[in-house]
């Protein structure tokens, strides 16, 4: 176990033997705060997540990798296998899944629904958060979630009646009896952080910059939530927006197309930034100051650099100390979560943004695990227990 209070960090520097960046000093704060989740019914163990997201945030960032364990840079639907775990030791604090395939018309045809499933409540049998994201394909033109090539797709789904209406919530219905259905080994849901239409900064999504207006964005965020917590009676959800940030940027990046506090549980970023370190330390910093401002948890919801590599196309030994830690070391976050390892068990390309054992950085990331600011699953605390000092309505 490495968790530790700020306090401890600090004086832990002075034997870990990671070579840590100094946290700058903090003000002292507040111990007692009253947070508001988007759905006034949420369950009682939702809501001591979600006390426990913002609790967490002043002693470290919990590390996540999408997808961790349910497949591998060389392995495929093995139950108890992770990357992360065969280099540290350990499995992330954070599992990422997609839920598109339980939701979209690929609902009967993906093989990896059932172990979708399995995951998850192997991960909370852990104690661990559970994360998902959707790249739904597109409903009215069949292509998939990268097809921008129908600005109206939006509009239409929110023209009561539409025939791309009625199909999408039948997607919105599959994904409410899939999480209405989720329950741990004592028969109760399993709260869930939910991270639809990700990356809406961006114009390659059906639900992007390119294919929504603001207005219709916005009010396909509210229609969502509302559909699922007012019609579906789902109440296991937290609701997380992520718009994508790769180069330095204004904090009010952050809020493009805000829905409005109500709507919005948990700040996210998804960040592709390269080795621009100072970027992500910057926006990062950004990032924790909305946090305080909205009385909202936050993290990095989807980052890293495919092949790990660094600016000269080789395999970076120092990736994970260097340009993850350091620059955000100090700062208020809950979560920092790694895209996939892709199944690639010929190593014939480079699409892997975590770790895994036969690379460079290897060693590097036991080092990055071992630094008393990274929590892992061992690590966490009862995260489904309410937080001290937190009230949730």
């Amino acid at each position: 176990m490495k968790y530790f209070s700020l306090l401890a960090i600090i004086i832990a520097f002075s034997c870990s033997p990671v070579d840590e960046p100094e946290i700058p000093q903090k003000e002292p704060e507040n111990q007692e705060v009253t947070l508001t989740l988007a759905d006034p019914n949420a369950t009682e163990i939702t809501r001591a997540l979600y006390s426990n997201l913002w609790r967490l945030q002043s002693e470290g960032f919990m590390f996540g990798h999408h997808d961790d364990l349910i497949y591998g840079r060389d392995w495929y639907a093995e139950a108890g296998r992770s990357d992360t775990k065969e280099v540290c030791g350990d499995y992330p604090a954070v599992f990422s899944v997609d839920f598109a395939e339980i939701m979209d018309d690929r609902h009967e045809t993906s093989d990896l629904n059932d172990d979708r499933r399995r995951t998850i409540l192997e991960a909370r049998a852990r104690g661990e958060v559970i994360t998902a994201c959707a790249h739904l394909n597109n409903p009215l033109t069949g292509g998939d979630s990268w097809d921008n090539s129908n600005v109206t797709v939006v509009k239409e789904i929110l023209t009561s009646g539409s025939e791309t209406n009625i199909k999408y919530k039948v997607w919105l219905d599959r994904l409410a009896d899939f999480v209405n259905n989720l329950k741990d080994e004592n028969g109760v849901l399993i709260p869930i952080i939910f991270r639809p239409y990700h990356e809406h900064t961006q114009g390659w999504s059906w639900w992007g910059s390119q294919c929504t207006t603001q207005d219709e964005f916005i009010d396909f965020w509210r229609f969502t939530v509302n559909y699922l917590t007012q019609d579906k009676n789902v109440h296991n959800l937290i609701f997380a927006i992520s718009p994508q940030l790769d180069g330095v940027a204004s904090s009010q990046r952050l809020l493009y197309r805000w829905p409005g506090d109500e709507y919005v549980d948990f700040i996210g970023m998804d960040s592709y930034h390269g080795t621009n370190t100072d970027a992500l330390a910057s926006n990062v910093k950004n990032l924790a100051a909305l946090s305080k401002e909205k009385l909202k948890p936050c993290g990095v919801t989807e980052t890293g650099i495919e092949g790990v590599r660094d600016n000269n196309g080789q395999e970076y030994a120092k990736y994970w100390t260097q340009e993850i830690l350091t620059p955000i070391i100090g700062k208020d976050i809950s979560l920092v979560v790694m895209w996939r390892n892709k199944y690639d068990p010929q190593y014939g390309g480079y699409h892997y943004y975590g770790p895994w054992a036969g690379h460079a950085s290897a060693d590097d990331f036991v080092d990055f695990y071992e630094s008393s600011f990274t929590i892992f699953s061992q690590d966490l605390p009862d995260m489904y227990t309410m937080a001290t000092g937190v009230t949730v309505n």
